[in-house]
C-alpha cells in the first residue's frame, strides 16, 4: 500500500467515524478522481491535509461530501427507459389501489419529477407514494425545492417528448428570471428522506424501485449487499429499475427476477423470498417452492 493509499484510507475512516458515511467499498478508480478533485478545489498538496478540514469544517464536509457524491442527472434521462416504464410497467401497476415506490439516489431530483409527471399522464399518481432518497442533504434540498435552470430547459423538453411524453411540457413548470419551478402538484405524494444505502435497512414493501446510475460507483461486494436489500423491500411481482450499464447478472439475488426490458435493465421479481438476511448462502433459489 502506498502513501496515497494509507491517505486514502484514512480520509475515509475519519468520514466513517465522524459523519457515519462508509465509502471503503466505492469504486476505487470513482473515488480517487473525486477525491483528487477536491484536493485541487482546496488548493492543498497531500490527501491528509483534508483529514483536520473533514473533521472540524463542517462548510468544507459539505462541499467535499457533494463532490464525492455523484449528480450527473437530467429531465427523462434516457427516454427510452420513462417509455419503457409506460408500456411495460404501468399497466400493471394500474391493477393495483395503492402504489408505493421507492427512488434510490435521487440526486438533485430531475428523473423523480420526470416519473410524478409519467404517473400523472397515466392517471395513477394520486394512488401512489414515492419514497425519494439520498445520503447527501444537500441534494436532497435541491430536490424538495424543484427549481433547475433554465439553460437546460430545452434538453429536458426534447427527452420528455422522446419518452412518450402527452402533455405540453411547460405545463409542468413556470420560470423564474434564470430558473424554472416544477409545479407543487408534482410533489404531493412524494416523501424526501435521507437513506444510505451503505449502512441503513430496509424501506418498506414497494411496488417498484427504482435506482439508476448508482450501483455502477459501487464495487462488487456493496453491489450484491444494496440488491440484496432492494430484493427485500421489494414485493412479490414487484419491479426493480437500475441504469443501463447497470446489471443482475452474476448477482446472488438474479434467479428470482424476471427480465421485463433487458436493454433498460427493467426486471420483476417473480419468487417470494424469505426475509432473512443468509436467504442466499442457506437456500438454492431453484429449489424454492413460491
Amino acid at each position: 500500500m502506498d502513501n496515497q493509499d494509507i491517505e486514502t484510507a484514512l480520509i475515509f475512516k475519519a468520514i466513517e467515524l465522524k459523519y457515519g458515511y462508509d465509502f471503503s467499498n466505492y469504486a476505487a478508480a470513482s473515488m480517487k478522481r473525486r477525491l483528487k478533485k477536491n484536493l485541487e478545489e482546496a488548493g492543498l498538496q497531500r490527501l491528509s491535509e483534508m483529514i483536520p478540514l473533514i473533521i472540524y469544517d463542517e462548510e468544507f464536509f459539505t462541499l467535499f461530501l457533494h463532490n464525492l457524491s455523484v449528480n450527473v442527472t437530467e429531465m427523462f434521462r434516457d427516454p427510452l427507459f420513462f417509455l419503457s416504464i409506460r408500456k411495460n410497467v404501468v399497466p400493471y401497476l394500474k391493477t393495483y389501489p395503492f402504489i408505493k415506490i421507492w427512488v434510490a439516489g435521487i440526486s438533485t431530483g430531475e428523473e423523480l419529477y420526470s416519473l410524478a409527471i409519467l404517473l400523472k399522464e397515466e392517471d395513477i399518481y394520486d394512488k401512489c407514494i414515492i419514497y425519494a432518497t439520498d445520503f447527501n442533504d444537500n441534494v436532497l434540498e435541491i430536490a424538495q425545492k424543484g427549481i433547475y435552470p433554465v439553460k437546460d430547459i430545452r434538453c429536458h423538453t426534447s427527452n420528455y417528448q422522446k419518452s412518450g411524453g402527452r402533455e405540453s411540457f411547460v405545463s409542468y413548470y413556470r420560470g423564474d428570471y434564470n430558473s424554472v419551478i416544477f409545479d407543487n402538484s408534482l410533489k404531493k405524494n412524494i416523501v424526501f428522506a435521507n437513506h444510505n444505502l451503505v449502512t441503513d435497512d430496509l424501506f418498506g414493501e414497494m411496488n417498484m424501485i427504482i435506482c439508476r446510475n448508482v450501483l455502477i460507483y459501487f464495487n462488487k461486494t456493496l453491489q450484491d449487499k444494496v440488491l440484496e436489500l432492494f430484493t427485500r423491500s421489494l414485493r412479490n411481482n414487484g419491479f426493480l429499475c437500475l441504469g443501463s450499464k447497470e446489471s443482475l447478472d452474476f448477482s446472488p439475488c438474479a434467479s428470482v427476477y424476471k427480465d421485463i426490458d433487458k436493454d433498460r435493465k427493467i426486471y420483476q421479481k417473480t419468487i417470494p423470498i424469505n426475509q432473512d438476511r443468509k436467504i442466499y448462502q442457506e437456500k438454492n433459489v431453484e429449489d424454492w417452492n413460491p
